[in-house]
C-alpha cells in the first residue's frame, strides 16, 4: 500500500479538526497563530542511506535533508531534535565523535541549534529529526495555478550519480567520483533564498523522491497536469560529460531523488523578479515546463518534441 494510501484511509481523519497539520499532505505543520513549523522525518540504513561507513557524511546528509522541508516552504530552520536507535558498534565512542564533530559544523552553517532527542538500543540504525521555524506564513502544496511556470534550483542528478557510485553500479575516476560522492552525501541547500520565495512562488516542494515523483505530490490534489521540457532540466557540466560519454541516459538520472533542490511554479508575470533574484543571490533557477489543464495527460518531452515514456519516476514509500 502506497504511503498516501495509508494516510487518507487510516490516519487524515485523525487531523480534521487541527488546521496546523495541513490535512496531512504537506512536509510541514504550521501554526500560524504561534507562527510555529515543524518537519519531522525518519531515516533508515538501507533504505535512506547504504551504511555507516561514513558516519560524519551521514549525519550531514539526513540533517540537511530534514531542514531542506523547512527551506522549500519559505522558512528558515531554528532548532532541531534528534534520535537514534542502534547498537554499540554504530554507536561506538569514534563514531559518536564523528557524528557530533559534523553536526557543529552543520550548526554552523545553517545558524541551526540542537534541542534534544533520544538514543535507544536497536540492531536496526535510524535517525528521526524534527526540524523547527518560525514564520507568519508558508508556500503550500497544491496552490499552483493553470499556466504557471515550472522552476527548479540548481542541478538535478548528481546525487544520483554519486549513490550509483557507491553501490559500484558505475565506474568513474577521482575526480569525478569525488564530486558525486560531496554532492550525494552533502547537498547544497538554498538558505537565501528561502525568504524570497514568497515574492514570487505560488506552491513549493523539495525534491527528496525525484523530480516527477515530488511534482506530482505538488499538485496531487488539483486538476491540473504538467508539460516538462527534458532539455531544459538543469543537470551539471560533469553530469552533462557522463551523458555524452553515454553512460548514462539523462532522463535515467534527473528523477531519482536526494537532490534536495526547490521546485516550484510561478506566474508567467513573475519572471523577471525570478532571474533578477537569481542573479542577486548567484542561485541557478530554471524554467523547466508548464502547468497545464487537467485532460491533458502530463508529459515530459525530449530534444526532438517527442514524448518520453519514463518507467521510473521517482522514489515511493510502498508498504
Amino acid at each position: 500500500m502506497h504511503e498516501f494510501e495509508i494516510i487518507k484511509r487510516y490516519f487524515s481523519k485523525l487531523s480534521l479538526n487541527n488546521q496546523g497539520s495541513l490535512n496531512l499532505n504537506d512536509d510541514v505543520f504550521f501554526e500560524k497563530s504561534q507562527k510555529l513549523v515543524v518537519s519531522i522525518d525518519t531515516y533508515v540504513e538501507g533504505t535512506h542511506f547504504i551504511n555507516f561507513k561514513n558516519p560524519e557524511l551521514v549525519i550531514k546528509k539526513i540533517l540537511r535533508s530534514s531542514i531542506s522541508d523547512l527551506i522549500c516552504k519559505g522558512v528558515n530552520p531554528k532548532y532541531y531534535f534528534i534520535s537514534g536507535s542502534g547498537n554499540k558498534k554504530k554507536f561506538s565512542k569514534k563514531n559518536i565523535r564523528k557524528i557530533s564533530k559534523s553536526l557543529h559544523q552543520e550548526q554552523k552553517k545553517f545558524s541551526i541549534f540542537l534541542c534534544g532527542g533520544d538514543t535507544v538500543f536497536s540492531n536496526k540504525l535510524s535517525f528521526t529529526i524534527a526540524s523547527i521555524g518560525f514564520s507568519k506564513k508558508i508556500i503550500f502544496r497544491n496552490k499552483a495555478k493553470l499556466n504557471d511556470d515550472i522552476y527548479v534550483t540548481g542541478n538535478l542528478g548528481d546525487s544520483f550519480i554519486g549513490l550509483r557510485f557507491l553501490k559500484k553500479r558505475i565506474k568513474l575516476n577521482k575526480n569525478y567520483s569525488d564530486y558525486f560522492k560531496k554532492k550525494y552525501f552533502t547537498p547544497s541547500l538554498n538558505l537565501n533564498l528561502a525568504k524570497k520565495l514568497f515574492l514570487f512562488a505560488n506552491t513549493s516542494i523539495d525534491i527528496s523522491d525525484g523530480l516527477i515523483s515530488d511534482l506530482e505530490k505538488l499538485i496531487n490534489n488539483q486538476k491540473l497536469s504538467y508539460k516538462i521540457s527534458l532539455k531544459e532540466i538543469p543537470i551539471s557540466s560533469k553530469l552533462q560529460s557522463l551523458v555524452n560519454q553515454k553512460k548514462i541516459k539523462k532522463i535515467s538520472c534527473v528523477s531519482n531523488g536526494d537532490d534536495y533542490q526547490i521546485l516550484f511554479t510561478a506566474s508567467q508575470s513573475k519572471s523577471r523578479i525570478i532571474s533578477r533574484i537569481s542573479k542577486t543571490l548567484g542561485i541557478k533557477i530554471s524554467k523547466i515546463g508548464k502547468i497545464c489543464k487537467h485532460y491533458q495527460k502530463s508529459q515530459i518531452i525530449d530534444e526532438k518534441g517527442d514524448q518520453i515514456g519514463l518507467k521510473n519516476k521517482g522514489y515511493f514509500h510502498n508498504f
